[in-house]
């Protein structure tokens, strides 16, 4: 499935209309160049109507609404973005159980890139290309390739050991092939360079961007824990769960907001574990949303929680703190940089050990007993809020990205 993202024609300036000829003036509608609109661009470089085309390649289901994930927003926001910064983007939606495809979804993802013309510029979604060297490597000789790596392989929680050590030895083979990385914190491009010995200069970081919503309203401004992530072993649920039935002293309800099909048998044991606690009624598992259904649970929340074992970044922390919602998580990959700090230094969260539920534990009876701890975060993640990047950093680091990416014509025998 290929689409196209393409930019919007806006009228000619009157000094350019003037100096055409009258007959091409009455058909004339369009600027050679895309005036910069967003307010934060003000000082971005005037930007061709030419556009340089980019090819990219995404998990199939990448729009579906009922597979919310962090790495299908991404890829979907920056080729909405990615025009503004002179890069047409032509969308390739390769359908297959990622990273671990059936012999289909393999034949699939070689006939879109052995179609693409030498010196293409093809940017590949790290969970379709890093499982696949025989099938990239080859391509990365006449294609100018660059792959974005939203979490390692080897990194998701609750796979075989054996199936995870293939998988990370795949994943090295891969990145180690093509001219240009891309991670999404600066904890992650450190990752991928140490643990693949991949050179520093190959391996960019384009952090996601947040848009800055409404303030949340929260419901009494202490009660009402928000975890937003799919229900998987990474995401680590169950270490919540085990936190909160020991402080049900305490006045909290709690929603659980994500997916609950990638992991069944993880969901099960979940809702065991919900039930023998006794928290069916405080602690709700509310499945995937978006829009204004999720708007909505933000805006209900007074503390976001995320509980997971690994990150490479956490785009659920900045859309909390969008909304000025102070965060509660694991001390783990990304998550520091996505809590970040405020302007004038205030920290908008609170990171935990990981593995360790007491600590989760203990930090929210400090949330629900000390008033000057919630006042002090929340005017942190106020902070924070006006000071997130936006969507539009993304779009110009990875375009900067795509514009530098190495490549050697093949000799022609």
């Amino acid at each position: 499935m290929t689409d196209t993202t393409l930019d919007r024609a806006v009228p000619l300036s009157p000094a350019a209309i003037s100096a055409a000829p009258a007959k091409v003036q009455a058909h004339v509608t369009t600027l050679d160049y895309v005036p910069v609109q967003n307010a934060a661009l003000k000082n971005a470089a005037i930007i061709p109507m030419s556009l340089r085309s980019v090819h990219f390649v995404m998990p199939g289901g990448v729009d579906d609404p009922a597979k919310p994930s962090g790495g299908n927003a991404y890829d979907r926001r920056i080729s909405l973005d990615l025009p503004g910064f002179g890069w047409q983007v032509h969308k390739h939606a390769v359908a297959g159980d990622w990273p671990r495809p059936g012999a289909d979804a393999r034949a699939e993802l070689a006939r879109t890139l052995h179609d693409l013309p030498d010196g293409t510029v093809v940017l590949l979604d790290g969970l379709v290309a890093c499982g696949v060297p025989e099938i990239i490597v080859p391509e990365a000789e006449r294609l100018r390739l660059a792959v974005l790596v939203h979490l390692p392989l080897g990194d998701e929680t609750g796979l075989d050991p054996a199936v995870a050590a293939e998988l990370d030895a795949l994943e090295r083979t891969t990145l180690r092939a093509v001219p240009s990385v891309i991670a999404t914190s600066d904890w992650a491009v450190r990752r991928l360079v140490s643990h693949h010995g991949l050179a520093p200069d190959r391996v960019h970081m384009a952090a996601p961007g947040a848009d800055i919503a409404p303030l949340a309203s929260g419901t009494d401004g202490v009660s009402r824990l928000l975890c937003v992530a799919a229900v998987t072993p990474r995401k680590g649920q169950h270490r919540l769960v085990e936190a909160l039935a020991a402080v049900t002293d305490l006045p909290w309800s709690c929603v659980c907001v994500g997916g609950l099909e990638q992991d069944p048998e993880y969901v099960a044991h979940l809702r065991a574990l919900i039930a023998r606690h006794g928290l069916q009624d405080r602690l709700h598992l509310a499945g995937p949303q978006a829009g204004a259904q999720l708007d909505a649970s933000y805006a209900a929340a007074d503390l976001m929680v995320l509980t997971s074992y690994a990150e490479t970044y956490g785009m659920a922390v900045t859309e909390a703190l969008a909304r000025g919602i102070p965060v509660l998580a694991t001390d783990v990959g990304g998550l520091p940089e996505a809590v970040g700090r405020a302007p004038d230094g205030g920290v908008p969260g609170i990171l935990v050990p990981p593995e360790n539920p007491a600590a989760l534990a203990a930090e929210l009876r400090g949330w629900f007993g000390e008033a000057d701890v919630r006042r002090r975060l929340k005017a942190a993640a106020r902070g924070r809020r006006a000071a997130l990047d936006g969507w539009a950093a993304t779009a110009r680091s990875l375009a900067g990205v795509l514009g530098r990416i190495p490549w050697e014509p093949r000799r022609v025998a």
